[in-house]
């Protein structure tokens, strides 16, 4: 299950997803060099509209697709903050597919694959929403996060 795991944060510390137990999470794949970078903003106003009903988004910055997020934690987080006010979890950067690809994506992947089956994460901004009882749906980077309204809803109840 997803919430067995536990991901790095911007810190390098270990955090528990089991901490998030009881809430819906919006995992996110993040650059800050793409052309969907802008997405940030949508997915801090999912943020502060739905937080206080059970949504917790995470951001996961990524290094794979075009060399897109080529800062450490620092920079990336100053980035987030300065440029989108994002005050959503930043997590350390990872990777998403391959050898070294992180265990939490391995998951996601697995319980959600992407068109015609295929696993791999096609380019930065891919979104998972995952439920209360780990269910897991994937969105293309080209999904909008203020298109995911309506499923978010559906899933805090």
């Amino acid at each position: 299950m997803i919430r067995d795991l536990a991901v790095r944060a911007a810190d390098g510390s270990a955090v528990p997803l089991s901490t998030y137990d009881g809430r819906v999470l919006l995992i996110v794949n993040t650059a800050s060099k793409c052309g969907f970078t802008p997405q940030y903003e949508g997915l801090e106003a999912l943020h502060r509209r739905y937080a206080d009903r059970g949504l917790s988004v995470f951001a996961f910055p990524c290094n794979q697709f075009g060399a897109q997020e080529p800062g450490d934690a620092a920079e990336i987080a100053s980035f987030c903050r300065l440029s989108y006010d994002v005050s959503f979890p930043v997590f350390a950067k990872i990777d998403v597919n391959g050898a070294d690809a992180d265990p939490l994506f391995e998951a996601l992947k697995t319980a959600a694959p992407g068109v015609l089956g295929s696993k791999g994460i096609k380019w930065n901004f891919t979104k998972f929403l995952v439920t209360r009882d780990d269910t897991v749906t994937r969105y293309a980077p080209t999904t909008k996060p203020e298109d995911l309204s309506a499923d978010i809803e559906a899933a805090l109840g």
